[in-house]
């Protein structure tokens, strides 16, 4: 019903339609109903449902287009339409109407009178006296055609709806295919040799159906194509062009004998002909259905191969007009929802969905007309339509199922990493509370510690060091000032150090210096940071007795009051939680977490691994890299431990592999992520600094490349987009992909990984930003020096894993790489002259992509990846501290102080600068090429940087592991001693809290397998 409203509202143009739905699940029924008919707004509600809302909808849009109209806004004209569709209580008028319909039925048919008046004026003389007989019931419905072609159409059509649905529901095709439509199911007719259509298979080639078969009264009546009995819209439709031939025929006949308009009808009529003709020469070439095998005779080649086309053209068009046939209107794309002048293919595999040439052609290249018939897109779970897009759950994220043994051992596994951290944790409250206990004057058994309220959606950071806080603190009574119990320490220790505040800032010297060129004269040399550093220190000390007081209003606090011991959770919880898991761990044999299931020494086992490194004296020169079919396997899970364990790399090939194909083309993104989004902010990689374009000419570029003004090519990233709390939202199907093609999804899946310590936070806490993460970038494959697509130097403080999902190639002209090269001279002649004049070293030559070991980059890849070791960190820092002067940022001005030469994020290390380092401090990173689809798993603490050698789209999800626990809590100290507005300080991980509720959540989760267990033991 409502998709003819839709239809009849296309027709008319002038009304706005507002359809309200009832039912026993208002809300359910109107959901399924936007899923099938696609309307432009639905709203979804069961209060909604019980007014009359589409009466309430219609007055309020009235009222504010008024408004506008009024204010100038708006000069058009709203008419609105309401419809109610559903079950609701008749009203008085419904009963007296139908009381009067029965009562006036009821007098007719005890008189034996038909009831039917013919009106004069329509060729008809008195009204009719006769018994109800067949002859009447034909002249009822004469009569009723007739006035269904007056002013009573618009009614008619209305009525007749529901009677085209029950055909609809009914009709089976002349070649055997049962259509459902909307979800409606009917069985197939039985037949011995079922036929299934094909590219070369049409109605006219397939026996026709049997008769049709009266069933019982009230069932629907099975009707072939070729008897469809054609509708009072369908009769009135033929009328019209039959009329029309004639006019046209009578005119022709007409010039014929006047002969005046002979040559420029013979033209214009020649001139259709031939366009008529190449139309179908182009459908046909595109309409390759099956390969055309060579025929034996060479003198009728021609012939036979124009034949074989025609054949396939014109089954082509059989198979479209017997669809169109049985669904009429309804006979649409399920991309596109066109069918008008369309070739339409259905699926055999659900008998259903029907897509169209242009959308097979332009959105699955890959997929040829024979695979769309044999199963379509939707079934393969590959459709990209806009409604597909917007969906959740069709397909299956988890790809290996866990047995309860399995799960058992995991969580074993699990809580016996966490138990040592869970440990310290308790062990530093301990001693806060016997501070407490020696301040009060108490025993610590007697101190009682009040409790701070904090919502499960609220989070606590320390005011000094910005720390989550977990459970026991101190605060101000007065200025609620908050301070962690680490700080504490360090304040009653005297290594109290006041945190700086970030002052670092890049001065724009025009866009001309960006190119290698001199500085315009009214840009300043001198930058914040170097100005005005010097500033007292404030001290902060303790008590003798451990008491302390307040920041001072320098710091942020009062100054005045001391601050009391609180609580966020119960008093003895946490200490609770640790014996719980002592206890369970005794009662279970603990395997070693140190026992080591690696076999890459074998020979068989090295096609597994990929050299990445040329360390002299290292046995971790090569990554181990298994295939993603190999990975559901129980043993390579533990080979994949024995790595992790050791903060190695892993690189897993074929992860799309595992995947339904879901097509990440940059059309698809577009189309799914801001399609309605005329602009975007970008990541410029030159200048390093946002910009605004529009989202179509980011993707074509994507694609066909940009370039500046002076032909140095542009390169653009859209980093975390769209924020990954929307990622969901956004694209759910996208999402559900990724998850699908991750490896290893004990630890990696975001859901439910059974050894992802994140997943455990229940629901109700406030949860950190893991991801998914979308970053589509530009990309080159030869390394400019300056504006690299690139993702600096950076240490992230979770484990993280990332796919590589498409990419695209842009071939520079050689006007271009001249250019470049020019301008690389440039840059080289600014770098040296500025160097100089800061009596550094002098930078050298910029290389090839090669290093001296001759490590050469696999031309199929696409993006370098540079991952240090942890051991090496110091020394990384240490290079990276001298050299820091080398290096460019913001504006492409020099890189004059780091806070942190690793996160500040401000430094990538070129080819010439990983030679240096390994030159200096004999340090190399693992350095290896993603292709599409493989996904890197990179551990917590290893720094890590991405050069893009095309343009790329890559998906990553953060994770937290067991084995790197202690990374996490390491990087957590480092951050809390970053400047005040440093971008990395704050702990969004809050790796405390998930260590807590991970122990609890696994200790619960384990009490509920045991009885099934042990079932299963008995």
């Amino acid at each position: 019903m409502i998709r003819y409203v839709m239809i009849d509202a296309r027709s008319t143009g002038k009304y706005y339609h507002f359809v309200r739905l009832m039912g026993r699940a208002a809300s359910h029924i109107t959901l399924e109903c936007a899923l099938q008919a696609h309307p432009n707004i639905t709203i979804i509600g069961e209060e909604v449902a019980k007014i009359e809302t589409e009466k309430m909808l219609i007055q309020m849009v009235e009222t504010e287009l008024e408004k506008r109209k009024q204010a100038g806004s708006y000069k058009g004209q709203f008419m609105g339409q309401s419809h109610f569709f559903g079950c609701g209580l008749p009203t008085n008028f419904d009963a007296t109407y139908c009381y009067a319909l029965g009562y006036g039925a009821g007098v007719l048919l005890n008189s034996g009178e038909t009831g039917l008046h013919e009106p004069r004026g329509m060729g008809f003389e008195e009204p009719i006296h006769q018994p109800w007989t067949s002859e009447a019931r034909d002249r009822h419905a004469q009569s009723a055609s007739l006035l269904a072609s007056e002013s009573s159409v618009r009614l008619v059509l209305f009525y007749l709806t529901g009677g085209v649905l029950m055909k609809m529901e009914a009709v089976v095709t002349d070649n055997g295919v049962n259509l459902k439509h909307n979800g409606l199911m009917e069985t197939k007719p039985e037949k011995d040799k079922p036929v299934k259509p094909t590219s070369l298979s049409s109605g006219s080639d397939i026996e026709e159906e049997e008769e049709e078969e009266e069933r019982s009264v009230g069932s629907l009546k099975r009707v072939s194509n070729k008897k469809r009995k054609r509708s009072i819209a369908d009769e009135d439709r033929v009328a019209k062009t039959k009329s029309s031939r004639e006019k046209r025929a009578a005119k022709r006949r007409k010039e014929k004998i006047n002969g005046d308009e002979k040559k420029p009808r013979q033209r214009s009529s020649v001139k259709r002909r031939a366009k008529t003709k190449k139309e179908d020469e182009e459908r046909e070439q595109e309409l390759s259905l099956v390969p055309f095998i060579e025929p034996t005779d060479a003198g009728n080649s021609s012939e036979s191969d124009s034949h074989v086309k025609n054949d396939n053209f014109n089954d082509c068009r059989s198979m479209t007009r017997s669809l169109r046939a049985a669904l009429g209107e309804l006979a649409i794309c399920h991309q596109c929802f066109k069918g008008e002048r369309r070739f339409l293919f259905i699926c055999t595999f659900c008998e259903e969905k029907l897509y169209c040439f242009p959308c097979i052609k332009k959105w699955y290249p890959h997929l040829s007309h024979d695979d769309v018939i044999e199963k379509c897109p939707f079934c393969r779970g590959t459709c990209n339509c806009d409604v597909c897009l917007q969906s959740s759950g069709l397909i299956e994220t988890s790809k290996r199922k866990l047995g309860d043994h399995e799960r058992f051992h995991h969580l074993q596994y699990l809580i016996g990493s966490m138990l040592p951290f869970l440990k310290k944790l308790c062990k530093a409250q301990e001693e806060e509370i016997e501070t407490e206990a020696k301040i009060q004057g108490l025993m610590t058994s007697q101190v009682d510690v009040s409790e701070t309220l904090c919502s499960n959606e609220e989070r606590v950071f320390c005011n000094h060091c910005a720390t989550s806080i977990v459970d026991l603190h101190r605060s101000c009574p007065k200025c609620s000032y908050e301070l962690c119990l680490k700080c504490c320490q360090e304040i009653r220790g005297g290594l109290f150090s006041e945190r700086p505040e970030l002052k670092l800032s890049f001065v724009y010297r025009g866009s001309r210096y960006i190119h290698g060129e001199d500085a315009e004269p009214s840009s300043s040399s001198v930058l914040e940071d170097e100005a005005n550093d010097d500033k007292p220190s404030v001290n902060w000390t303790a008590d003798d007795n451990g008491r302390i007081t307040c920041a001072s209003k320098d710091l942020g606090g009062c100054g005045e009051c001391v601050l009391e011991l609180k609580r966020i959770l119960p008093l003895t919880r946490m200490s609770d939680l640790e014996k719980k898991a002592e206890s369970f761990l005794a009662s279970c044999s603990v395997k070693s977490l140190t026992v080591s299931n690696c076999r890459c020494d074998s020979d068989f086992e090295m096609s597994t691994m990929r050299k990445a490194a040329s360390r002299n004296s290292s046995n971790d020169n090569n990554l181990y890299s298994p295939d993603s079919f190999d990975v559901l396997k129980e043993e390579e899970l533990l080979h994949f431990q024995d790595h992790w364990r050791k903060g190695e790399p892993v690189i897993v090939r074929n992860a799309l592999n595992n995947t339904a194909g879901l097509s990440w083309e940059p059309k698809v993104m577009w189309r799914a992520l801001c399609e309605n989004v005329d602009s975007a902010m970008c990541i410029d990689s030159l200048a390093n600094c946002e910009v605004k374009i529009k989202t179509r000419d980011f993707f074509e570029g994507y694609s066909k490349g940009r370039s500046y003004g002076n032909l140095w090519p542009e390169m653009l990233k859209l980093k975390d987009w769209p924020p990954s709390d929307k990622f969901d939202n956004l694209l759910p199907r996208h999402c559900d992909e990724f998850i699908s093609a991750l490896p290893f999804q004990e630890y990696s899946d975001p859901r439910s990984g059974v050894l992802n310590i994140a997943t455990k936070l229940p629901e109700g806490v406030l949860k950190p930003d893991l991801g998914p993460k979308t970053y589509i970038a530009y990309g080159n494959a030869d390394e400019l020096g300056r504006g690299d697509s690139v993702t600096k130097l950076h240490c992230d403080m979770s484990d993280a894993v990332n796919i590589l999902m498409h990419t695209a190639e842009v071939t520079l002209s050689k006007e271009q790489l001249s250019a470049i090269e020019a301008l690389k001279l440039k840059h080289k002649q600014q770098d040296e002259k500025e160097l100089q004049d800061q009596n550094d070293l002098d930078r050298g030559e910029i290389v090839a992509v090669n290093d001296e070991n001759g490590f050469h980059h696999d031309e199929t890849g696409s993006a370098l990846w540079d991952i240090f070791r942890r051991e090496d960190v110091p020394k990384l820092e240490e290079y990276l501290r001298k050299h820091c002067r080398e290096f460019r940022h913001t504006y492409c001005s020099p890189v004059t102080k780091v806070y942190h030469p690793i996160h500040d994020q401000t430094l990538f290390l070129t080819v010439e600068h990983k030679k240096k380092l390994k030159a200096e401090f004999g340090i190399e990173p693992w350095t290896f090429v993603q292709k599409v689809g493989e996904a890197v798993f990179i551990p917590a603490g290893c720094p890590h940087q991405v050069r893009n050698l095309k343009s790329c789209t890559k998906v990553a999800v953060d994770f937290v592991s067991p084995e790197n626990i202690h990374e996490c809590l390491r990087l957590t100290e480092e951050f809390r001693q970053l400047p005040k507005n440093h971008k990395a300080r704050e702990d969004k991980l809050e790796i405390k809290k998930m260590v807590i509720y991970a122990v609890e959540q696994s200790l619960k989760e384990v009490e509920t397998l045991l009885p099934d267990l042990s079932l299963k033991e008995a």
